[in-house]
């Protein structure tokens, strides 16, 4: 009976509902991320290419807002990569797209057994702006050699991660001409 009567009260009253129009516009779109390119140059790396080309992508699988892409011919470098006898070495930065900055991969710290990679990826987190953790652990990638020569892990922590991040979230240009040494 209920459902009769309700029934008939629909059919008697007329129902003024507003009509609202509904039109399907995209979402706007999220903002594009541009990231930072950075060139690097490894015609001096000698027999470290591989370990080099390796370090970058430690840094690109890492980080988002900024790219090194290797330099082509004739195109600006920012990352000049050299091999040398002593031990590993680079330019504090972070270097900017006109900056320039030297990573010296040293066969001293390779023959002492440290992990290629791991040398490759730390001398670069320097000059993406990142100091020396010492003393610290394995796990942190700038702990360098005090992660021992058994330490294998090539990756940034997250907080040295967020800090590369944040070197390259803005624009204003951070300049030294400061070379850090990782002697053990």
């Amino acid at each position: 009976m209920l459902r009769r009567t309700f029934a008939g009260v629909l059919a008697g009253a007329a129902l003024a509902l507003p009509l609202v129009a509904v039109s399907a516009t995209p979402a706007a779109a999220a903002p594009e991320i541009l990231a930072t390119t950075l060139t690097y140059d490894d015609s001096q790396a000698g027999e470290f290419k591989t370990q080099v080309a390796a370090g970058v992508n430690v840094w690109n699988t890492t980080v988002t807002n900024v790219r090194i892409v290797k330099a082509t011919p004739g195109q600006r470098v920012n990352i000049r990569v050299v091999a040398t006898d002593g031990w590993p070495q680079a330019n504090l930065g972070p270097v900017r797209p006109t900056g320039t900055a030297t990573v010296w991969m040293g066969r001293e710290a390779v023959n002492q057994g440290y992990n290629v990679v791991r040398i490759a990826a730390h001398e670069i987190g320097h000059t993406l702006g990142l100091p020396d953790i010492k003393p610290g652990p394995c796990s942190s990638l700038m702990s360098g050699s005090t992660g021992g020569v058994s330490c294998q892990n090539t990756k940034p922590n997250a907080t040295e991660a967020a800090r590369v991040q944040r070197n390259y979230q803005g624009t204003a240009a951070v300049s030294t001409n400061a070379v850090l040494t990782d002697a053990a």
